[in-house]
């Protein structure tokens, strides 16, 4: 179905509302800052020279918290630096300078061993062997004054920025807490969206059944990165007034992110039932229409406006209600699902309110306690130290890099046009990722994006423009290029077209614009035909990294019913979640999250390494099925342990969250079936809104044990093939 036009210009003027695009034009400026009072101080070759600085300290600048910002950009200048240097001095010797590359390639992109924060660094360190080949060699007889002087001028360019980062990201501090919770409402709107294609009959659901729990899957490993990052900036120090409201939106969108898990519960039974098609009908647009505040909420925000009060009423479970029935009728689960529906109406009215500034938000756990739901901003040695594995994915991914960027340099020496043999390995370097489908991603939208951006460039070039026009140009190339580098690479990949034929003719590496065009072109095929190739050198397949995933995931499946059937919310005065299980509850997504990206990533695989697809899908499903069961039964002790009788639900929880642990871990490893649900559960059952609930408790921890069984199951089924790797 075809996208209507005001949704698509809406979508465009929330990506330009977004973080990623303040952090780019943030990053954009500091750099057109720096080339100007440098261009004031010593000159326009000296600007360009520290342009390349800035440009190089750019890729770790994102969006961060205010403590360990500097910490954590410090290492891009401090490696690029000496690199730098050493290529300006080996600029006559084209073979020392491939001997050099090779090492230094493989030292930088050992970075990668500290995730996403050591990405950004080895990238910009590599960029910085990269764009000093661009410069031009120094006239014979001043070898060490030029690499001396030139390099001292990047120096000044990367650490001129580094101080304007700090200072930027401080600035945007408050902008960024805003924008970051609007990005994670749109997601949670988005995965309501999807949700509501679930309530449909099987009938006319047909074959997408499968699809849609993998995208569901995906949306959630997505909300989870969202999430955290949100968590790093928005939970740090929440002083103000508006800073704890903020925090309190964080928090309830947490809490709806749970429901929406709840929400997916009893669904494949009513799907069955012909006579609950109207039913799920209306419960579908409720979940729709809740998904449109989120989005009118989430606008708001990025505007900077008052948002609407919320409109919309409660959803009438009275036009849900049937005669009264024995046991766990279909009408009766149409009506507990219409329940957790309604939890997520209420926390999407809570979200508003605080918006509004009608409502205060409970900060007291966060208030204390912050500092353990945030990503660390130190590096340490242990993830070095640990590397010097032959299984580790980074040591063999730099071992991988190096090879292929000395491969690619040799070729581009044998080239016609070898002067300009780094635009070959800066595109290795932007290609070659850790994973083949990330590579194969980023080859076919590195090609096209060269091919229109050599266009646009080519043509500015032709223009004969200004001096100061093409530095403009270069801002905005650089803008687009750090802007949508992990949302939209095709733009990226533009705009550091433009920004590198146009910076490398600033450097006096310029030629002809048509020959420019045809040659950025040819070097940009063939370095990503080698990246490609390379790919497939001392690969690191995801079936290699599965069984540390999987084992991740079921302990902190493990860790999560521990928590979640805890026994101490039946005792608490108020509904404050427990930190423990709120711990417990971010492990168990983010580990699920990991492991649902590297099975999406090795369906791109070639069949013959690929792990037990299959298997380990139905794991993944029935993880999430374990988190919604689990919810239920926490929603129930948090928000209606007036409707539950201590007496009759302690020993029933208990003994399930042992059981729950004996057959995860595989103490159990011929548990017994657990009984039928009908068995567990006294009749006639009494209306779900007036009394007792330990009967619907009793039914969750029964699924919950089904389900833990056949996730243990699968999980062998998936780590037993993978053993003898």
């Amino acid at each position: 179905m075809p996208i209507p036009l005001q949704s698509r210009l809406q979508s465009v003027r929330r990506e330009l509302l977004s973080h990623h695009v303040a952090n780019g034009l943030a990053a954009a400026l500091g750099m057109m800052v720096v080339a100007a009072l440098v261009h004031l101080w010593l000159g326009s070759s000296a600007a360009s020279a520290a342009t390349v600085g800035a440009i190089v300290a750019i890729p770790p600048d994102v969006p961060a918290p205010r403590r360990g910002k500097l910490l954590h950009m410090l290492p891009a200048p401090l490696l690029a630096l000496p690199l730098f240097f050493v290529v300006q001095r080996l600029h006559d010797d084209p073979w020392m300078l491939g001997l050099l590359i090779v090492p230094a390639s493989f030292l930088a992109f050992l970075g990668m061993a500290w995730g996403k924060r050591g990405g950004p660094v080895a990238i910009a360190a590599v960029f910085a062997l990269v764009f000093s080949m661009a410069v031009p060699p120094p006239a014979e007889g001043e070898g060490w004054r030029a690499a001396l002087s030139t390099s001292f001028h990047f120096g000044l360019g990367a650490f001129l920025y580094l101080a304007w980062a700090v200072l930027a990201n401080h600035l945007l501090n408050r902008r960024y807490r805003v924008q970051l919770i609007a990005d994670v409402l749109l997601s949670l709107a988005d995965l309501m969206r999807l949700q509501a294609l679930q309530f449909t009959p099987v009938v006319a659901l047909g074959k997408r059944a499968d699809p849609l729990m993998g995208a569901l899957l995906l949306r959630q490993a997505t909300l989870a990165d969202q999430l955290q990052a949100a968590r790093d900036i928005v939970l740090e120090s929440p002083t103000s007034a508006r800073q704890q409201r903020l925090a309190g939106m964080l928090l309830c969108a947490l809490e709806m992110r749970d429901h929406l898990v709840a929400c997916g519960l009893d669904l494949d039974q009513l799907r069955h039932q012909p006579e609950q098609a109207g039913a799920l009908a209306q419960l579908r647009t409720e979940l729709l229409a809740q998904a449109g505040e989120l989005e009118r909420l989430a606008d708001a925000l990025l505007l900077a406006r008052r948002p609407e009060p919320q409109a919309r009423p409660r959803l009438d479970l009275g036009a849900l209600e049937e005669p009264a029935q024995a046991g766990f009728s279909p009408a009766r689960l149409a009506q507990g699902l219409a329940h957790r529906i309604g939890h997520v109406h209420d926390e999407v009215g809570r979200l508003i309110a605080l918006a509004r500034g009608e409502a205060a938000a409970d900060l007291a756990l966060v208030r204390v306690s912050w500092q353990m739901f945030v990503s660390p901003v130190g590096w340490g040695w242990k993830p070095f130290l640990g590397l010097w594995r032959w299984r580790a994915a980074p040591l063999r991914h730099a071992m991988r890099a190096a090879l292929a960027i000395g491969a690619g340099y040799a070729l581009a020496q044998l080239l016609p046009w070898r002067e300009h043999a780094y635009w070959i390995v800066l595109t290795i370097v932007v290609v070659l990722r850790g994973s083949l489908a990330q590579t194969l991603e980023r080859r076919n939208q590195r090609v096209a994006g060269t091919l229109l951006g050599c266009l646009l460039a080519s043509a500015l070039l032709a223009a004969d423009l200004p001096h100061w026009a093409l530095l403009v140009c270069v801002t905005l190339g650089q803008a687009v290029a750090h802007s949508f580098a992990l949302r939209r690479y095709l733009f990226t990949a533009v705009g550091a077209t433009v920004l590198g034929l146009v910076q490398a003719h600033l450097l006096g590496a310029g030629g002809s614009p048509g020959f420019v065009l045809l040659e950025r072109m040819a070097d940009t095929v063939i370095g990503a035909a080698i990246a490609w190739a390379f790919a497939y050198v001392l690969p690191s397949w995801e079936r290699q990294q599965i069984p540390a995933l999987v084992a991740r995931t079921l302990a902190a499946q493990v860790r999560h019913a521990r928590e979640a059937l805890g026994l101490g919310q039946l005792q608490a005065v108020d509904n404050r979640p427990e930190l423990a299980w709120r711990l417990a509850r971010r492990e168990a997504y983010d580990s699920l999250g990991a492991l649902v990206q590297a099975t999406a990533r090795a369906w791109k695989e070639p069949r013959a390494v690929r792990p037990p697809l299959a298997p380990l899908e139905r794991m993944q499903a029935h993880c999430y099925q374990l988190l919604a069961q689990l919810t239920a039964v926490k929603s129930m002790l948090l928000l209606r342990r007036g409707h539950l009788r201590s007496e009759d639900v302690l020993a029933p929880m208990q003994a399930s969250a042992d059981r729950l642990e004996a057959i995860l871990t595989g103490a159990a490893a011929s548990a017994a079936p657990a009984p039928p649900v009908e068995n567990t559960t006294p009749e006639p059952l009494p209306p779900l809104v007036e009394t007792d609930l330990a009967p619907w408790l009793l039914r969750r921890l029964c699924l919950a044990e089904e389900l833990a069984q056949q996730l243990r199951e699968e999980a062998m089924a998936v780590v037993g093939p993978l053993r003898g790797d």
